[in-house]
């Protein structure tokens, strides 16, 4: 299934999306479940309830404004550095200068905070009175299913609940500056997620293509496949002595073709469009504004 938030006659809905993506059935939830959007059936899920029933009424995607699929993490998103090897040459001699030398050794493991999650097609801010380098990264999140801790790599899939998209938007001047990395990647709307939530069932994630495209020039393409760390590593790792909860989010890292890792550098202006495309999960476009 692929399970979206979306906006409504002026309400919030979750909604479970047609086979041919026009159209989108909305479920019957209370207010309370509506407002957390998919995390409120990841819930139900994880704690043995029925999946709600679609409306017989099929609502046009023109019709609705898209919303981030889980709008308000309940807390901040595992995210995962360096994890493609293109990448990590990329940027050996400035981000990750001062980390481990192997990049095979341990996954650099750091959190956006759940306030910087904004919609699939929203304005993403740049705060130019605190950064002039604004980057972009193109990659793939994981949507936890069940709870767990010290999770094996061999039962790792079986805790994943689905996959969305997300824009890891990063102030590298700020990131660099503070050399732990949380505060560069959590300004506001600095997470664009969506367009909806694929489930695992239905989506292969292991070999998940990420694109990016930026004013319509492809800078990203890359294949999860070539992870240094894959999924099940990143869940095991996470999972160390941590309890993972329904709802918990891991950002997997992105490829190659980020801004700073350009010749010379390429930051985002006021104007700029960033398109990433994870093939058969969908896309998101965000207007980057001052």
């Amino acid at each position: 299934m692929k399970l979206a938030t979306f906006m409504y006659q002026g309400s919030q809905h979750v909604g479970r999306l047609s086979d041919d993506g026009l159209t989108v059935h909305s479920l019957d939830l209370s207010p309370q479940e509506n407002a957390r959007g998919v995390l409120a059936l990841v819930d139900r899920k994880a704690n043995g309830k029925a999946f709600p029933v679609a409306s017989t009424q099929a609502i046009s995607l023109k019709d609705v404004k898209l919303l981030a699929p889980i709008p308000r993490p309940m807390r901040n998103i595992f995210c995962v550095g360096r994890n493609y090897h293109a990448h990590a040459k990329e940027l050996s001699t400035t981000v990750f200068k001062d980390n481990n030398a192997d990049p095979n050794a341990w996954p650099i493991v750091f959190t956006k905070v759940p306030e910087c999650v904004t919609g699939p097609y929203d304005d993403v801010l740049l705060p130019l009175n605190v950064s002039q380098q604004i980057d972009y990264e193109a990659e793939l999140l994981v949507v936890i299913g069940k709870q767990g801790k010290n999770i094996s790599k061999a039962d790792a899939m079986s805790y994943v609940y689905g996959y969305t998209v997300v824009n890891d938007v990063t102030a590298r001047d700020v990131q660099m500056r503070h050399q732990q990395w949380d505060l560069g990647k959590s300004f506001d709307t600095f997470c664009p997620m969506g367009p909806w939530v694929a489930t695992a069932d239905i989506f292969d994630g292991l070999n998940a293509q990420v694109t990016c495209w930026v004013n319509g020039e492809l800078r990203q393409d890359g294949n999860a496949s070539h992870m240094i760390f894959d999924i099940p590593s990143l869940i095991e790792t996470c999972s160390r002595g941590i309890t993972l909860y329904p709802g918990d989010l891991i950002a997997t890292g992105t490829p190659a073709g980020v801004g700073m890792g350009l010749n010379p550098p390429q930051y985002l202006k006021p104007g700029d469009k960033v398109r990433i495309d994870i093939a058969h999960l969908g896309v998101i476009e965000n207007t980057f504004v001052a």
